[in-house]
């Protein structure tokens, strides 16, 4: 049995949807369900490692509460259109409750203060930073979810964050920047969003549940980001623009249909440590994209990052 996962999990049957059982006592994932999970979770995971880069470029020439509240809209637009095609039925009762969580996690926290945070420091360093994420997602699993990790689950999580957070240090000098605060509410933000919207999944199904906080959330987005547009907004280069519509269109929305069936189908602490490859991801998309120094040291915390995740899976 997998160590992430001795009593509870997603659906017995490993339906996406979430269609019959408890969804907040689910049974434990079959093994099928966990590799399908976890090759979700890896596309939702890649998704989102140009997140801070294209936030970085974005945010050069547009207004940070812009970027963060803009792409929510922009996402809504789309979602909007989708449940409409598909005439995905309504939530009831608590489940408006639940999305208005999902919402402030993901849709308002994680965007805001990463946008911020991405005005003061590197995509690169942010993104080490955000490898605290897998640590906090399991952390609300267990919360939220009744997830109940095995100890050896926890070794291997908080040895994978150790790694994350002593290359952070390293890259940093050793010592903390400003933006850090708002990079660790950002995390609190997301592994809330996260845990709250894949227990949701099994209930409505994963894109119908980014779709929904979306459009709930869209009505108070609205006039903040319509104020937040500046005169830069009118020179800002097609880069920035680009940039806008991927955080938009793949990190606000399309990246979350993987993301959250993977977290629903495998489990959400286990899948959840697919997050500590994404610091590495975007470490190298930095470099790519954005020119930031890529250094040996990368790639050596990276095998340390897979070891945790391949054993903390075990």
């Amino acid at each position: 049995m997998n160590a992430a996962h001795r009593p509870l999990g997603p659906t017995a049957h490993g339906s996406p949807d979430g269609a019959g059982g408890d969804p907040l006592h689910p049974a434990a994932p079959t093994p099928r369900d966990r590799r399908v999970g976890f090759a979700y979770g890896l596309v939702g995971v890649t998704a989102f490692s140009l997140t801070l880069p294209a936030m970085r470029l974005a945010v050069a020439h547009l207004d940070p509460l812009f970027v963060g509240l803009g792409r929510a809209v922009v996402a809504a637009a789309l979602a909007g259109g989708v449940l409409a095609v598909t005439r995905s039925p309504r939530p009831r009762g608590r489940q408006w409750r639940d999305l208005a969580l999902v919402a402030l996690g993901v849709v308002v926290g994680f965007p805001v203060l990463s946008a911020y945070a991405m005005r003061h420091v590197d995509a690169s360093h942010g993104a080490v930073l955000t490898g605290l994420l897998p640590l906090a997602t399991a952390g609300c699993a267990a919360w939220l979810a009744h997830e109940r990790p095995a100890r050896r689950f926890w070794f291997w999580a908080l040895f994978g964050s150790a790694v994350v957070v002593g290359y952070a240090l390293w890259r940093g000098g050793g010592a903390p920047h400003p933006a850090d605060a708002l990079l660790v509410g950002a995390v609190a933000a997301a592994a809330l969003g996260y845990a709250k919207g894949a227990t949701l999944s099994r209930e409505l199904g994963g894109w119908q549940v980014i779709s929904w906080a979306l459009v709930l959330s869209v009505p108070f987005l609205i006039v903040p980001s319509a104020l937040s547009i500046d005169a830069r907004a009118a020179s800002a280069p097609a880069s920035a623009w680009i940039a806008f519509a991927y955080v938009s269109l793949v990190s606000m929305y399309l990246g979350f249909f993987a993301w959250y069936r993977g977290l629903a189908q495998g489990g959400i602490a286990s899948v959840g440590q697919t997050q500590l490859l994404q610091p590495i991801l975007t470490i190298i998309a930095s470099a790519a994209i954005l020119a930031e120094p890529l250094d040996p040291l990368t790639f050596a915390a990276a095998a340390l990052v897979i070891v945790a995740i391949a054993m903390g899976r075990r």
